[in-house]
């Protein structure tokens, strides 16, 4: 093994081209530097200079070795810049899942900022539901991961920061006039729409949440009819277009412009809580990511003075 030591000294020698000014320059005297340069000289086995009484020239070997011993010590020079950024935050990975829902809202404006202000941080990302991200966090496939659920309903063991609450609206087929006109009693929209066949996610994809649509149709003393379960959204607002029944969905899919499609407000409907979770042990770059996000909700605080941080 060659040690940095080693070739700092020889890189000197090459430099001055004299045993003397090198060993001054290294706050070193000439004969250790000297003993220093021999034993490297043999454990490559080659001569690096040619030395005279009047001279000392790199030889062809040396040569050989000049510009790859820079490189080395180049390489081992940002060593601890290296280290101490990833211990700050600002350098290594980060393997974010996140459920299709959070892609209709900021995150990928939030994504977008984050690479700009930590491009050291490689970002990967897996759209998952939320038993995929609990078997991802169980076997550290994933750091973070952005989770829908009922308000409060967090899985046990992560971090997790309230990125958004919102109703959870009726999407049905523009074909069918399923509900009455906007003067007319919102409760008699909502018995309406639970006598009609339901397109929703498995419940093993986010329990709470369908768990809280059951308790909606219960509370009108309706039980669902469910036609067909589909587990990402833009699937389920096709089933929908294709009138094989209704769906609740978060209000921000109502973004997700499908022909066809009718999104309807009901009074009452349950609500969904979009959450960031994380390990409380995670990496430094995840709890900069964490801290980005939170100042980015901060920000849009500000902008409607109507905060989501819970």
């Amino acid at each position: 093994m060659i040690e940095l030591r080693s070739l700092r000294q020889f890189v000197a020698v090459a430099e001055e081209l004299h045993f003397g000014r090198a060993a001054a320059r290294l706050h070193m005297t000439q004969p250790p530097l000297t003993q220093a340069i021999q034993k490297l000289e043999q454990a490559l086995g080659a001569p690096l200079f040619e030395r005279s009484s009047r001279s000392v020239l790199l030889s062809v070997a040396g040569a050989a070795l000049l510009a790859p011993a820079r490189a080395l010590l180049a390489e081992a020079e940002q060593l601890a810049p290296l280290v101490q950024a990833a211990a700050r935050g600002q350098s290594g990975r980060l393997r974010l899942g996140f459920v299709s829902t959070v892609g209709y809202g900021d995150l990928p404006r939030w994504l977008r900022r984050f690479r700009e202000r930590q491009p050291d941080i490689v970002l990967s990302l897996r759209e998952a539901t939320l038993d995929v991200q609990l078997r991802d966090f169980a076997s550290s496939d994933i750091d973070a991961g952005f989770i829908i659920h009922a308000p409060g309903a967090l899985p046990p063991g992560l971090e997790a920061l309230s990125i958004s609450r919102e109703p959870l609206v009726l999407a049905h087929s523009a074909e069918e006039a399923l509900l009455p006109d906007a003067g007319r009693a919102p409760a008699l929209a909502a018995r309406q729409a639970l006598q009609l066949p339901l397109v929703i996610f498995p419940r093993e994809i986010a329990p709470s949440l369908f768990d809280a649509v059951l308790a909606f149709y219960r509370a009108h003393g309706a039980t669902p009819q469910i036609a067909q379960e589909a587990i990402q959204m833009q699937t389920i607002v096709n089933l929908v277009s294709a009138g094989i029944g209704v769906a609740w969905v978060p209000a921000s899919v109502m973004g997700l412009q499908r022909s066809g499609v009718v999104y309807r407000p009901i009074d009452g409907a349950p609500v969904c809580e979009t959450s960031l979770v994380w390990r409380a042990d995670a990496a430094p770059a995840v709890h900069r990511f964490v801290e980005h996000v939170r100042q980015q909700l901060r920000e849009a605080a500000g902008d409607t003075g109507n905060s989501r941080i819970s």
